[in-house]
């Protein structure tokens, strides 16, 4: 069992490495920079939809995962009991 997790490990940081150091990761990183700085120069709102789009991405795992913490919260609190006064 402790080899297995070892490989599951040792699989995990080299795909992670291998992807990290890819060039084309790189590449489009730059490509959609440039293209949301040069969208706005001209007074296209192409960069606008693109930061948009960012914000919507950013935003949906939290609103997924507030609204699960949330309905676990009402789901399984406890309700006080109301002890007598001795």
């Amino acid at each position: 069992m402790k080899i297995l997790r070892i490989l599951l490990v040792c699989f995990s940081l080299s795909l992670g490495l291998s992807t990290l150091s890819s060039n084309q990761v790189q590449a489009q990183c730059a490509m959609c920079s440039l293209n949301a700085e040069n969208s706005t120069q001209h007074g296209n709102t192409q960069g606008k939809g693109l930061n948009n789009g960012i914000l919507f991405l950013l935003a949906m795992p939290f609103l997924v995962g507030g609204t699960v913490a949330i309905v676990w919260y009402k789901k399984f609190r406890h309700k006080e009991t109301k002890s007598p006064i001795l």
